[in-house]
């Protein structure tokens, strides 16, 4: 019987101090972070815009060229020389723009958005109901920004997009933190999406946005791999004539990037320019026998080739047009700039769905693009 006991006595001994053991581990693992608020280590592989580290248990953000942030959970940790503190989790915000919101709708933190620019375009029910109820300010556009609406929306920081607008001078007064969001600068999709891992970092939703960028990358590099092994590859430029100027993106840029991985041939193959505005007859030169035109605009009503010859006669010279091959996303129809920044793998697929229909399955509906019928 004491021979019994005693087991029994040793069995709970060495429970107890697993137990103990495993909580104590974990606790120590928490506290690796504790100052940066960290719920997950954060790398970065397609942005360009910011990079990140741990030093000391901070966390230490890098944007752009000049602009340097130290993740801290406590308001009284050292920081290093050269670097803005920021204590996370923040809890209140404004964005400034649709692409920004993006990261928040799918990190499904509207309650951390206090301010946006505008409702203009907006789908987000969301968003649109809390600027009704007043929880979300709108604080005016950039370049012409209330600075009391941006005051009474108490952000502890607020994400901008640096741009020729500007207009952060009177913002800057306020003594309310700055942060740029470059999402908008990246040159490759899967490096726009993972700026949800930036908007992670500051509202301590690290780990979500990592799991949900995995996915991400795993669809569109998945797709995109297939769409390597086609023998054919169409031709496709993009834009239209406005004000007497065609801006035609360069060989340099976001959307150059979506058309060759889509597996088709963009007409600009300059590598040097992200964009630039050339007249019809450049144009034309350049994409008059290409065989798909790729528009994106904010057509009042239902968009046609009537419409589209009515905005430029000499459009129907181009080849696309003749053979009703434009590919067309209206974005009063489609929340293209809500969604899309964070659903590359989709918007890649709509094209690959164009150029390539066999890659995908016969009855896909695509979201943004479309061929306009």
């Amino acid at each position: 019987m004491n021979t019994k006991l005693f087991l029994l006595s040793s069995v709970a001994v060495l429970l107890f101090c697993g137990c103990g053991s495993k909580k104590a581990q974990g606790q120590n693992d928490g506290d690796e972070h504790a100052n940066a608020g960290a719920s997950a280590d954060v790398t970065v592989q397609y942005a360009k815009g910011f990079t990140v580290r741990d030093s000391a248990g901070i966390r230490l953000v890098d944007v752009g060229q000049k602009d340097r942030y130290a993740l801290v959970r406590k308001a009284d940790a050292a920081v290093p020389e050269g670097y803005q503190k920021v204590v996370v989790p923040i809890q209140r915000t404004i964005v400034m723009t649709a692409l920004q919101l993006s990261n928040f709708t799918l990190l499904d933190a509207h309650d951390v958005v206090k301010g946006i620019t505008g409702t203009k375009n907006l789908f987000n029910k969301d968003i649109r109901q809390r600027v009704k109820d007043g929880t979300i300010v709108k604080i005016g556009m950039e370049g012409n920004v209330d600075t009391e609406l941006v005051l009474a929306a108490n952000p502890d920081v607020i994400f901008i997009s640096p741009s020729k607008r500007g207009g952060y001078d009177a913002i800057r007064e306020t003594g309310i933190l700055l942060v740029p969001h470059l999402g908008y600068k990246e040159l490759d999709p899967l490096g726009q999406a993972e700026w949800i891992k930036f908007v992670g970092m500051f509202i301590g939703k690290e780990r979500e946005a990592n799991e949900l960028f995995a996915g991400i990358e795993q669809r569109y590099n998945a797709l995109k791999e297939r769409v390597a092994t086609v023998e054919e590859r169409p031709t496709v430029f993009s834009g239209e004539m406005h004000y007497g100027n065609w801006h035609a993106v360069g060989g340099k840029n976001y959307l150059a990037q979506i058309f060759e991985d889509a597996g088709a041939d963009y007409v600009i193959h300059d590598e040097e320019t992200s964009g630039e505005n050339l007249e019809f007859e450049q144009m034309y030169a350049l994409a008059a026998d290409a065989d798909y035109w790729r528009i994106l605009n904010s057509y009042p009503d239902d968009f046609s080739y009537d419409a589209l010859k009515a905005s430029e006669p000499r459009n129907e010279l181009f080849k696309a047009f003749k053979e009703h091959k434009v590919i067309y996303c209206n974005m009063k129809q489609t929340p293209y700039y809500e969604l899309s920044p964070v659903q590359p793998d989709v918007l890649l697929k709509d094209f690959v769905a164009i150029f390539h229909p066999d890659l995908v399955e016969k009855d896909y509906q695509p979201t943004f693009y479309r061929l306009l019928p």
